[in-house]
């Protein structure tokens, strides 16, 4: 007898094993016909495995919109994809094809390119391969027996793939009608449940296991969606997301360039570097009123630190390093210096400077810290993600019992904080102990026990992110959502009892005793770089009037209107406006449509009435009409609307 409880509590009981799909079915062939899948105890399955023992069992339907739905489908289109690959060019060999945020790839190789007229073609014969309704079947075989199947077929990828398995590794094999692919699962039953809501995007290049030395693949990206309005809607905001793509936008504006000699790092240019340093100002003076002290700290640090922090064990291949240790002019090898990939190790050398009492702590400490990691060159993105970047990054060192007072203030700062550039719609996720950590079970479980504790009693709901916090402490993650509706995780705040440990930071208890401070590591924008990346595609270069890196342009109808133009400028110059004039023998509709163009907040168009009359004629970007304000009232009016935030 075998006994499933379903998620209301419910349990039913069936002589001998049992499936997902005899599951379903005993609660209704609507909901039978609907299923995709069914997690078991945890673990999301093929509904016609066999389950054997007392299990804890949900049913993944179609028409919920979930995570797990989504993944299948896009799971099970990603497979449909590689058969019609192989249908339609009979010399292609299929690696890997895994699902992603939003959808989905598959790695080929191919002699010959794929071209994006291939798409078309492809993306038809997949819904031939649909309309066909295999069923996807799941087999166990051993090693051997898959390695002779793929040998056979001449697939050397897969074989490579089988061969690096562990010896532990179950082996499994999903065919769908004649086609066969190593794959883990889970599948819908069949390929009919795909559906007709899927697109192929886009086709790029890509490598081997992610190594250059390696053969160079093909990989097609698509998307796939439970229905054809939400795949409607996501093809929508893709549209608008490519004409919002901070790179585009960036060269318009003249922002900021890439090249290849600098790779995964900012050449800035004069407007984006303006755009940087109003930020940095903005985030200066949110922090000492918030009670921070702003430090400073070494680019290069000896490895040893690295090692003593455990970040040189984590974090060695991403991190740059001077010297060698086969270099005689470097010594031993504990000469090695490495940039730093992170700021908290050099903040607790601070802390470690002369002997702290508890009467000291909380103590913040903020740094605007330049880090540098060797990120992968197929990873970097536009200013997105780089090699060289600059975090927004604190500290604070605090004593337990004040984790959660500081949590709380911290997440009302971030709100305002992100409320002032106007992102308001913030999700939150606790990520608790990944698999490869730091510190004991216990300094754990003390860990996650303050960090849930203090979002509780901020009052800020949260989802869990298993497995995903930082290697020494739990982690709070914050998610933005921005005009529409994209999703980026920016801030974050962990807890960690393991880095005061390694690094010997104490101080000194109102009883006497050493005690071992809690360090709270901090960001909110994540990194200038990337937090500028978001809110040029947020706002679609059309920066708050605030941050805006040309504020006004003031434009000349006539030559004899230059004299007040640059009388204009002069005034709102003065008042701290970043304004600009245009005195070029061009005709003003021409003069508005271009700083239109290049997103200028406010343009004041002067002629040879306004000279005499000492007015301008105000155009908004964006609005048809111009406001004529007396000169003296348009700048009291413009400083107002300019003022940052924290003024």
């Amino acid at each position: 007898m075998i006994e499933i409880t379903l998620p209301d509590g419910a349990k039913r009981q069936y002589d001998g094993p049992t499936t997902g799909m005899d599951v379903a079915l005993s609660i209704s062939p609507g909901l039978a016909k609907k299923a995709l899948a069914v997690t078991v105890d945890g673990q999301t399955w093929d509904l016609d495995r066999e389950i054997t023992e007392d299990a804890s069992l949900s049913i993944i339907v179609r028409d919920k919109g979930s995570d797990e739905a989504l993944e299948i489908i896009r799971h099970d289109c990603a497979h449909v994809l590689a058969e019609a690959v192989q249908e339609l060019f009979p010399d292609t060999q299929v690696t890997i094809g895994p699902t992603i945020e939003n959808g989905f790839y598959y790695d080929f190789y191919r002699e010959e390119p794929f071209t994006t007229d291939d798409l078309e073609v492809i993306e038809a014969k997949m819904h031939e391969v649909i309309a066909r309704n295999a069923p996807f079947k799941r087999q166990v075989v051993s090693r051997d027996e898959a390695i002779a199947l793929f040998k056979a077929k001449g697939e050397q990828f897969k074989v490579e793939l089988i061969e690096d398995l562990p010896e532990s590794e179950t082996i499994t094999l999903y065919t769908q009608g004649n086609w066969i692919d190593l794959c883990r699962g889970p599948h819908a039953p069949s390929t009919g449940m795909v559906g007709k809501a899927f697109k192929l995007l886009s086709v790029a290049g890509s490598y081997w296991r992610g190594d250059s030395s390696r053969q160079q693949l093909q990989r097609i990206y698509g998307t796939a969606f439970e229905d054809p309005k939400a795949l409607r809607v996501h093809l929508t905001q893709l549209e608008e997301a490519a004409k919002r793509d901070h790179r585009k936008l960036g060269k318009e504006l003249g922002l900021f360039h890439l090249q290849e000699e600098a790779r995964g790092g900012v050449f800035w240019h004069p407007k984006g570097w303006r755009i940087y340093t109003e930020l940095e100002k903005y985030m200066r003076h949110r922090l000492d009123d918030a009670g921070y002290e702003e430090v400073k700290t070494p680019q290069l640090v000896d490895r040893k630190l690295w090692e003593e922090s455990g970040h040189w064990d984590k974090f060695r291949e991403n991190m740059f390093t001077t010297g060698d240790a086969a270099d005689e002019d470097a010594g031993a090898d504990e000469r090695i210096l490495a940039l730093k990939p992170m700021n908290c190790p050099g903040h607790v050398q601070i802390f470690n400077q002369g002997i702290r009492s508890y009467r000291d702590l909380p103590l913040k400490m903020s740094e605007f810290g330049g880090c540098h990691r060797n990120e992968p060159s197929g990873s970097l993105h536009g200013i997105m993600r780089v090699r060289a970047f600059t975090q927004d990054d604190a500290h604070i060192f605090a004593t337990p019992d004040q984790v959660t007072e500081q949590t709380k203030e911290f997440c009302s700062l971030l709100q305002t904080i992100y409320a002032d550039f106007g992102f308001t719609d913030i999700a939150v996720k606790f990520s608790d102990r990944p698999e490869v950590r730091a510190g004991t079970d216990e300094t754990w479980d003390k860990a996650e026990g303050a960090l849930r504790e203090a979002i509780e009693d901020a009052g800020l709901p949260y989802t869990m992110n298993p497995g995903e916090g930082a290697f020494y402490g739990p982690k709070l993650e914050f998610v933005l959502r921005d005009a529409i509706g994209r999703d980026w995780q920016c801030g974050t705040w962990q807890v960690d009892f393991v880095l005061p440990e390694r690094l010997n930071a104490n101080y000194i208890a109102e009883d006497g005793s050493k005690q071992r401070p809690v360090m709270l590591h901090r960001a909110i924008l994540g990194s200038f770089e990337r937090f500028i990346g978001i809110l040029i595609e947020n706002y679609a270069g059309k920066l708050p009037l605030w941050l805006a890196p040309v504020q006004v342009a003031v434009a000349t109808i006539t030559t004899d209107a230059n004299d007040y133009a640059k009388e204009v400028v002069e005034a709102l110059r003065a008042r701290g406006i970043r304004a600009v004039s245009d005195l070029r023998n061009e005709k003003i509709n021409y003069k508005v449509r271009e700083h239109s163009h290049q997103k200028i907040p406010l343009v004041a168009v002067v002629g040879r009435r306004e000279a005499d009359e000492q007015t301008i004629a105000l155009r908004t970007l964006g609005g048809k009409d111009q406001e004529m304000m007396s000169l003296d009232d348009a700048l009291e009016a413009i400083a107002a609307q300019a003022r940052a935030p924290y003024a």
